[in-house]
Protein backbone atom coordinates (compact mmCIF):
# COMPACT_ATOMS: atom_id res chain seq x y z
CA UNK A 1 0.00 0.00 0.00
CA UNK A 2 1.28 3.54 -0.70
CA UNK A 3 0.21 6.92 0.64
CA UNK A 4 0.61 9.98 -1.10
CA UNK A 5 0.17 13.39 0.49
CA UNK A 6 -1.96 15.91 -1.75
CA UNK A 7 -2.38 19.54 -1.50
CA UNK A 8 -6.21 19.90 -0.62
CA UNK A 9 -6.53 22.17 -3.59
CA UNK A 10 -5.45 19.24 -6.05
CA UNK A 11 -7.84 16.67 -4.41
CA UNK A 12 -10.20 17.50 -7.02
CA UNK A 13 -8.45 17.24 -9.91
CA UNK A 14 -7.65 13.86 -8.48
CA UNK A 15 -11.39 12.34 -7.98
CA UNK A 16 -12.75 14.06 -11.43
CA UNK A 17 -16.18 15.40 -12.53
CA UNK A 18 -17.99 13.05 -11.01
CA UNK A 19 -15.12 10.75 -10.25
CA UNK A 20 -13.99 10.15 -13.64
CA UNK A 21 -9.91 10.79 -13.09
CA UNK A 22 -10.23 8.17 -10.04
CA UNK A 23 -12.09 5.93 -11.98
CA UNK A 24 -10.30 6.10 -15.12
CA UNK A 25 -6.35 5.23 -12.58
CA UNK A 26 -8.12 2.89 -10.97
CA UNK A 27 -8.83 1.11 -14.26
CA UNK A 28 -6.20 1.69 -16.23
CA UNK A 29 -3.81 0.34 -13.09
CA UNK A 30 -5.79 -2.09 -11.48
CA UNK A 31 -5.16 -0.20 -8.11
CA UNK A 32 -7.86 0.98 -5.85
CA UNK A 33 -7.72 4.72 -5.00
CA UNK A 34 -8.93 5.57 -1.60
CA UNK A 35 -9.09 9.47 -1.44
CA UNK A 36 -9.45 11.31 2.42
CA UNK A 37 -11.12 14.74 0.99
CA UNK A 38 -10.21 16.09 4.77
CA UNK A 39 -6.51 15.36 5.15
CA UNK A 40 -5.59 15.21 1.79
CA UNK A 41 -3.70 11.97 1.90
CA UNK A 42 -4.52 9.51 -0.89
CA UNK A 43 -4.01 5.56 -0.26
CA UNK A 44 -3.06 3.39 -3.00
CA UNK A 45 -4.27 -0.49 -3.11
CA UNK A 46 -2.30 -2.64 -5.97
CA UNK A 47 -5.02 -4.70 -7.39
CA UNK A 48 -3.91 -7.76 -9.63
CA UNK A 49 -1.04 -5.70 -11.10
CA UNK A 50 1.89 -4.46 -8.53
CA UNK A 51 3.50 -2.12 -11.13
CA UNK A 52 0.37 -0.72 -11.74
CA UNK A 53 0.12 0.65 -8.72
CA UNK A 54 3.27 2.22 -8.52
CA UNK A 55 2.77 4.13 -11.60
CA UNK A 56 -1.05 5.26 -10.09
CA UNK A 57 0.91 6.54 -7.27
CA UNK A 58 3.28 8.02 -10.07
CA UNK A 59 0.05 9.60 -11.61
CA UNK A 60 -1.62 10.80 -8.41
CA UNK A 61 1.86 12.18 -7.63
CA UNK A 62 1.90 14.12 -10.96
CA UNK A 63 -1.81 15.54 -10.42
CA UNK A 64 -0.68 16.80 -7.19
CA UNK A 65 2.05 18.54 -8.82
CA UNK A 66 0.17 20.70 -10.94
CA UNK A 67 -0.18 18.81 -13.87
CA UNK A 68 -3.98 18.42 -15.53
CA UNK A 69 -4.86 14.90 -15.30
CA UNK A 70 -5.27 14.45 -19.37
CA UNK A 71 -1.06 14.91 -19.05
CA UNK A 72 -0.91 12.33 -16.77
CA UNK A 73 -2.32 9.54 -18.40
CA UNK A 74 0.39 8.50 -21.03
CA UNK A 75 2.11 7.77 -17.82
CA UNK A 76 -0.23 4.45 -17.34
CA UNK A 77 0.14 3.71 -20.88
CA UNK A 78 3.82 3.54 -21.75
CA UNK A 79 6.02 2.32 -18.69
CA UNK A 80 9.07 4.94 -20.16
CA UNK A 81 7.02 8.20 -19.17
CA UNK A 82 7.75 8.81 -15.88
CA UNK A 83 7.22 11.60 -13.43
CA UNK A 84 10.54 13.82 -12.37
CA UNK A 85 10.35 16.82 -9.49
CA UNK A 86 12.47 19.32 -8.70
CA UNK A 87 12.37 21.12 -5.68
CA UNK A 88 13.37 24.66 -6.03
CA UNK A 89 13.18 25.53 -2.36
CA UNK A 90 16.41 24.32 -2.49
CA UNK A 91 17.90 26.68 -4.69
CA UNK A 92 15.62 29.89 -3.55
CA UNK A 93 16.74 31.65 0.11
CA UNK A 94 13.44 33.52 -0.15
CA UNK A 95 9.62 34.01 -1.15
CA UNK A 96 10.80 36.54 -3.39
CA UNK A 97 13.95 34.15 -4.88
CA UNK A 98 11.23 31.11 -5.57
CA UNK A 99 8.68 33.55 -7.69
CA UNK A 100 11.53 35.21 -9.38
CA UNK A 101 12.61 31.30 -10.54
CA UNK A 102 9.40 30.23 -10.96
CA UNK A 103 8.68 33.63 -13.71
CA UNK A 104 12.12 32.33 -15.30
CA UNK A 105 10.89 28.75 -15.80
CA UNK A 106 7.73 29.58 -16.91
CA UNK A 107 8.44 32.58 -19.10
CA UNK A 108 6.74 35.89 -20.29
CA UNK A 109 3.22 34.74 -20.88
CA UNK A 110 4.38 30.98 -20.56
CA UNK A 111 6.93 31.15 -23.68
CA UNK A 112 9.53 29.14 -22.16
CA UNK A 113 7.45 26.06 -20.49
CA UNK A 114 5.51 26.11 -24.07
CA UNK A 115 8.78 26.32 -26.01
CA UNK A 116 10.32 23.19 -23.81
CA UNK A 117 7.37 21.22 -24.25
CA UNK A 118 7.11 22.05 -28.13
CA UNK A 119 11.25 21.12 -28.64
CA UNK A 120 11.20 18.47 -26.30
CA UNK A 121 8.19 16.69 -26.45
CA UNK A 122 8.23 16.45 -22.32
CA UNK A 123 5.67 18.34 -19.86
CA UNK A 124 6.35 20.74 -17.45
CA UNK A 125 4.20 22.00 -14.37
CA UNK A 126 5.52 24.43 -11.84
CA UNK A 127 3.47 24.38 -9.09
CA UNK A 128 4.36 25.67 -5.38
CA UNK A 129 7.81 25.37 -4.67
CA UNK A 130 8.43 22.61 -7.25
CA UNK A 131 8.84 22.29 -11.17
CA UNK A 132 7.92 19.15 -12.46
CA UNK A 133 8.66 17.50 -15.63
CA UNK A 134 6.83 14.37 -17.26
CA UNK A 135 8.41 12.52 -19.97
CA UNK A 136 10.97 9.82 -21.02
CA UNK A 137 14.15 9.57 -19.79
CA UNK A 138 16.06 11.64 -22.43
CA UNK A 139 13.43 14.56 -22.68
CA UNK A 140 13.30 14.74 -18.71
CA UNK A 141 17.11 14.88 -18.76
CA UNK A 142 17.35 17.80 -21.29
CA UNK A 143 14.26 19.67 -19.46
CA UNK A 144 16.30 19.09 -16.34
CA UNK A 145 19.08 20.97 -17.36
CA UNK A 146 17.31 23.88 -19.50
CA UNK A 147 15.55 24.18 -15.62
CA UNK A 148 18.77 24.01 -14.30
CA UNK A 149 20.21 26.43 -17.14
CA UNK A 150 17.83 28.82 -16.40
CA UNK A 151 17.72 28.57 -12.27
CA UNK A 152 21.60 29.38 -12.26
CA UNK A 153 20.67 32.40 -14.43
CA UNK A 154 21.77 31.68 -17.92
CA UNK A 155 19.78 33.75 -20.97
CA UNK A 156 16.61 32.77 -22.13
CA UNK A 157 18.57 32.72 -25.45
CA UNK A 158 20.74 30.18 -24.65
CA UNK A 159 18.29 28.32 -23.24
CA UNK A 160 16.20 28.10 -26.14
CA UNK A 161 19.37 27.49 -28.49
CA UNK A 162 20.57 24.49 -26.03
CA UNK A 163 16.46 23.16 -26.76
CA UNK A 164 17.28 23.88 -30.17
CA UNK A 165 20.63 21.86 -30.12
CA UNK A 166 18.79 19.26 -28.13
CA UNK A 167 16.06 18.91 -30.61
CA UNK A 168 17.98 17.96 -33.39
CA UNK A 169 19.35 15.07 -31.46
CA UNK A 170 16.37 13.88 -30.39
CA UNK A 171 15.06 13.70 -33.73
CA UNK A 172 18.59 12.25 -35.05
CA UNK A 173 18.55 9.68 -32.35
CA UNK A 174 15.14 8.77 -33.74
CA UNK A 175 15.63 8.39 -36.77
CA UNK A 176 18.56 6.05 -36.13
CA UNK A 177 16.20 3.74 -34.18
CA UNK A 178 14.28 2.99 -37.83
Amino acid sequence: MTHVKVPKDRIGAIIGPKGSVKQLIERKSSAELDVDSESGEVEIIPGDDPVGAMRAAEVVNAIARGFNPDKTMCMLDDDLIMLEVIDLSKTANTQKDLIRLKGRIIGKGGKTREITERLIGARISVYGKTVSIIGNPEQNQIARTAIEMLIDGAPHGTVYSFLEKKRQDLLRSQLDHY
